[in-house]
């Protein structure tokens, strides 16, 4: 049986050399980064230089990257520390966010009694940016917009250069979640005014259990994780050594490649969504995810013209078929609820056909997506 890995928006495969670095930092570096011994300075260094390493790329400071365990421990990080030391007391997002900005937002609404606003979306999914400009001008509160720069289901991408020079012009702080965006897209954090965001490793070829938050200098939060003097006073906990090597690894590997691997992955795309949409005619591209100037390149988000019955075995078929994809994003795939991003842009007769989000990376073929293609058409055909 073929085997086509076709989930790459949920987590990535990771990079021999990324392998290679972490394997000789599990051997070699074992020192506890915050002992004074030769042990631990070896230790201490390599994770100082992976700070410098991703500030470089970045245009930032290294002093603005906080390395913490991935994502969502970045977005609780930053929105729960700007309400309780920012003075944050309303925040602006969208009801297609990951839940790692949505359930955070709605708990912080229970805890703090903050103000929660969700800007209108378009029919693609998109923010609607007079209703941002509105909703900015709302009140005098102190606010924090939270909008994501690609959305992890839909892939469309927003532009986070206007809305933080917006955010800036009102005095709102504004963050985004870019784990779907660092190390796929260029950043230059001098140019553009963001006030923080945020990435993981396993979504650009790198390790599980690592990310960093870009935190601009002098924000004025304060530690959410205390007990220690990790990551400058930022974060307490010993330093997963290993991970960030890996982390700094694939983030160069990324970068220095991005040209490259970008055009290839685009013709991947290209090619899957022009075939098949010659196969299966009556196919709908769900988002802005099946046009290539408005979309990420690295996904698509296909709804299938599929009566329900059919529907529910159509996961299981192609997983015996062996062809990963997700229903929407991972963290909802075990779960017997529908996506929340999709339930917001589609009716419920849209709702009602199958939507599959198929993720592609440098690791993929065209050859893989033919079979992939083949497959969901004779299950259209049975």
């Amino acid at each position: 049986m073929q085997k086509v890995y076709l989930d790459n928006a949920a987590t990535t495969q990771v990079r021999d050399e990324v392998i290679t670095k972490m394997q000789q930092a599990l051997g070699e570096f074992y020192g506890n980064p915050s002992s004074t011994h030769s042990f631990g300075r070896s230790a201490k260094t390599a994770i100082e230089k992976a700070r410098k390493t991703i500030a470089k790329y970045l245009n930032a400071h290294p002093a603005e990257i906080i390395f913490t365990s991935g994502g969502t421990e970045a977005d609780n990080m930053i929105l729960r520390c700007a309400v309780r030391d920012l003075g944050v007391k309303t925040i602006i997002t969208s009801k297609i966010e990951h839940h790692a900005v949505l359930h955070t937002a709605q708990e912080l609404e229970k805890e703090y009694g903050i103000t929660l606003l969700f800007v209108d979306l378009d029919e693609s999914g998109n923010p609607d940016i007079t209703h941002l400009k509105k909703l900015l001008g709302h009140n005098d509160s102190k606010k924090l917009v939270s909008l994501m720069h690609v959305n992890n289901e839909l892939g469309n991408i927003i532009d986070v250069n206007l809305i933080a020079q917006l955010c800036k012009d009102t005095g709102a702080l504004f963050h985004s979640d870019t784990v779907q965006s660092v190390g796929h897209f260029k950043w230059d954090l001098a140019e553009n005014p963001i006030d923080f965001l945020t990435a993981a490793a396993h979504k650009f070829h790198g390790p599980k259990g690592i990310g960093f938050a870009f935190v601009r200098r002098n924000s004025g939060l304060k530690p959410l994780i205390v007990g220690g003097s990790q990551e400058r006073g930022f974060r307490a906990g010993t330093e997963p050594f290993h991970n960030i090597v890996g982390l700094e690894e694939a983030f160069i590997a990324s970068y220095e490649n991005l040209d490259v691997e970008k055009k290839f992955v685009t013709d991947l795309k290209k090619y899957f969504v022009e075939k098949i949409k010659n196969e299966i005619p009556e196919v709908e591209f769900n988002g802005l995810s099946g046009d290539l100037d408005k979309s990420t390149y690295t996904l698509t988000n296909v709804r299938l013209p599929f009566d329900t019955q059919k529907s529910l075995m159509l996961l299981f078929h192609l997983d015996l078929k062996g062809i990963a994809c997700s229903k929407g994003s991972a963290c909802q795939s075990g779960s017997a609820k529908g996506s929340h991003v999709l339930s917001e842009i589609l009716s419920d007769e849209e709702l009602s056909k199958p939507s599959l989000r198929f993720s592609f990376s440098k690791y993929n073929t065209k050859e893989e997506l033919d079979y992939t293609i083949q497959v969901l058409k004779e299950f259209a055909e049975n």
